[in-house]
């Protein structure tokens, strides 16, 4: 079974290609023009075992938050396409990832019906290394914009912390490896659709 996906997104605000593949190694080659981002991602995929590539551009002049969301829709979209039909997967996965201080908890369904539930209290101050700053109130853009394109229910929690760098890191650990039980292929069931209703529906199309 071949789950792999390219998408190539052009707007006038931001120009994003990236493949995925679900049954990866974690192998990453980005290019990201956001230094926190791209740290993200990259864990994301470590975490998840997920082969991603990535070549990003936007207007940076304006702000952060175009390129990080568009890279969330992006990256949905490659989801939703390497799942197809979902046959055979678990369908649902959850985690509990510790980092330091801070404990983050996901929990996922690739159901079809986008939804986010995000409580991440971050404190919305920026996140300062040298000349560069990221714009922490994006990341709930990014999940958003990523839910809605995959098409899929994800819980995402802080149950503790204090630094914003581990609060989000720890987020994204855990949605990796909640996501990657998830899309997991089930020994015992690897050529059903898991739901009653012998559908997984397919997420509406975001441009």
């Amino acid at each position: 079974m071949n789950r792999t996906a390219e998408i190539h997104r052009i707007t006038k605000e931001t120009d994003i290609y990236l493949t995925l593949n679900l049954d990866g190694t974690g192998s990453v080659k980005l290019e990201y023009p956001i230094g926190f981002m791209k740290h993200m991602l990259n864990t994301f995929a470590k975490h998840g075992l997920f082969d991603i590539t990535a070549q990003a551009s936007g207007d940076l002049d304006v702000d952060q938050h175009h390129l990080i969301e568009d890279t969330g829709i992006v990256l949905g979209q490659c989801f939703a396409k390497a799942l197809d039909r979902k046959v055979g997967v678990k369908r649902c996965g959850t985690c509990l990832f510790p980092m330091d201080e801070a404990l983050a908890r996901a929990a996922v369904d690739v159901s079809g019906r986008a939804f986010l539930v995000f409580n991440a209290g971050l404190s919305g101050v920026p996140l300062v290394s040298g000349n560069f700053s990221f714009q922490t109130d994006a990341i709930e853009d990014f999940w958003q914009a990523f839910t809605a394109a995959a098409g899929l229910t994800l819980h995402l929690d802080i149950l503790r912390g204090r630094s914003d760098h581990h609060k989000i890191e720890a987020l994204f650990k855990a949605a990796a490896r909640a996501l990657r039980d998830a899309v997991e292929i089930d020994g015992r069931a690897r050529n059903e659709i898991p739901s009653t209703k012998a559908l997984l529906d397919r997420p509406l199309v975001m441009v």
